[in-house]
């Protein structure tokens, strides 16, 4: 891969990426070193046996960034780290060979210092100082340069000079990466901030839990179903039908919207998982994608279904003032087995939705309620009948099923029943009895007590054995 110039807009002049940053600023240092060498050789400060370094000097950068191109690819960092290894080799040999001459050796140890900064802070700077201290060290015991004195003014001037001139160069082209940098952040910032918008946008279309096992990457986007073991709820508005023909599209649209919106922040507090919206119905299911055990998600459910049926008589007292006078009740249905959750449909066009036998048995139950009435099957009735009244309510024929479906009516929490409760309940194997004294007129109490000794009798009667 070869190094391109990026390019800076609204005026932001042009430079080179980082890698051929790093090989111009390091060209540049060894161009100062050859010109100071030069220069020294030329007014005879420096002998003659040490003009091979102006050639290695000015050929060692180009090989070097040839040689390191693909290593650096996959490895920057340690790549980095190599090179200023042998740059601070060069500068520790470079100070013996010149006879540890004052100002041409410190400005090589500056540049060396200031080019370690710029490419890994002070830990880089700490390793280029140790290793060219520990060359030079080497270098003069193995060659035991002469020492040469005070530097004379020229090569002073020439070796200060470039290395300045090395320094503000590199610092103009650190300055406009910086510059280049923020306003890359400053334009991810601003995509990402899109990106969130549009995310925000498109989570509306999904429910919060699918949205989230999606984005946080739980949930991949294939078509790809499993069995669980999941509480489906439907409900729908009694007489809404009849409504839709009274009222304006535009007041029916808000009186949809405003049911929808409460029963959605309603099904959302009790962590249910909302399927759909078809006209006035509303499906929700408990147990995916997360789940609290069979037994809490069918709670769950059912205790979502109570506050919707409570917060009916909030959304009645509104309706009643915006002129809408017909009473609306919710009706409901709730079923608990093994469905099928998953992606349906196409590549391009995906649907996380549940099928299968129990969430038809759950629709079938919210059709043949009454208004404000919740019917569970026996299945959802078994896992939260000690924490909610239930009231059982015989076998109903079902669409689609062969066999009558065993159903109950939810009365209400038993922790909210009250201490003198008008609820008498009682099951066991061959008995079932429940009782609402509240729901008895006067002229029917003569016939259930009746029917209470009459049974009590052939209880007396029947020899157990």
């Amino acid at each position: 891969m070869k190094d391109v110039s990026s390019s800076c807009p609204d005026g932001l002049p042009t430079f080179p990426s980082y890698s051929l940053r790093q090989y111009y600023s390091r060209m540049l240092a060894y161009i100062s070193a050859a010109a100071s060498i030069a220069t020294g050789i030329y007014v005879q400060y420096f002998s003659y046996d040490i003009l091979w370094l102006i050639p290695y000097a000015l050929l060692y950068p180009p090989l070097a960034h040839h040689l390191s191109q693909g290593y650096r690819l996959d490895h920057p960092q340690q790549t980095n780290q190599v090179l200023l290894f042998f740059d601070a080799i060069h500068v520790g040999s470079a100070a013996a060979l010149l006879g540890f001459s004052i100002v041409p050796s410190l400005m090589l140890l500056l540049t060396l210092c200031f080019g370690a900064l710029m490419t890994g802070g002070t830990r880089n700077l700490t390793l280029a100082m140790l290793v060219a201290l520990s060359t030079a060290l080497l270098a003069n015991m193995l060659l035991a340069p002469a020492y040469l004195g005070p530097t004379t003014d020229i090569v002073s001037l020439v070796s200060i000079a470039l290395t300045m001139l090395y320094v503000c160069i590199t610092a103009c082209f650190v300055h406009r990466q910086s510059q280049r940098l923020i306003q890359i952040r400053a334009e991810i910032k601003q995509e990402q901030e899109k990106s969130a918008q549009l995310a925000s946008s498109l989570a509306k279309y999904l429910s919060p839990q699918v949205w989230e096992s999606i984005f946080t990457g739980k949930k991949s986007v294939c078509l790809e179903t499993q069995r669980k073991k999941l509480t489906v709820f439907f409900s729908d508005i009694k007489g809404f039908t009849e409504l839709s023909e009274e009222l304006e599209a535009e007041a029916l649209t808000d009186l949809l919207n405003n049911y929808l919106n409460e029963m959605s922040k309603i099904a959302l507090k009790y962590g249910g998982t909302i399927d759909k919206f078809v006209g006035d119905s509303v499906m929700v299911f408990f147990g995916d994608p997360t789940t609290e055990g069979a037994k809490n998600d069918a709670v769950a459910a059912v205790s979502m279904a109570i506050a919707m049926r409570k917060h009916m008589k909030v959304l009645r007292q509104q309706w009643r003032a915006q002129g809408i006078t017909k009473p609306l009740e919710i009706r409901m249905g709730i079923n608990t087995g093994y469905c099928t959750v998953g992606n349906f449909g196409a590549d391009t066009r995906m649907d996380y939705t549940i099928i299968g036998r129990e969430v038809n048995l759950a629709s079938r139950l919210e059709n043949a309620s009454e208004a404000g009435e919740i019917l569970v099957s026996h299945e959802t009735y078994s896992l939260v009948k000690d924490v909610i009244m239930c009231r059982d309510k015989g076998q109903i024929t079902v669409k689609g099923f062969s066999r009558p479906v065993q159903i109950y009516q939810i009365v209400d929490f038993r922790r909210d029943l009250g201490a003198v409760s008008s609820f008498i309940e009682h099951e066991m194997p061959g008995f079932s009895m429940y009782l609402d004294t509240n729901d008895i007129q006067n002229f029917d109490k003569e016939r259930v007590i009746l029917a209470l000794r009459q049974a009590a009798e052939k209880l007396r009667d029947k020899v157990i054995v």
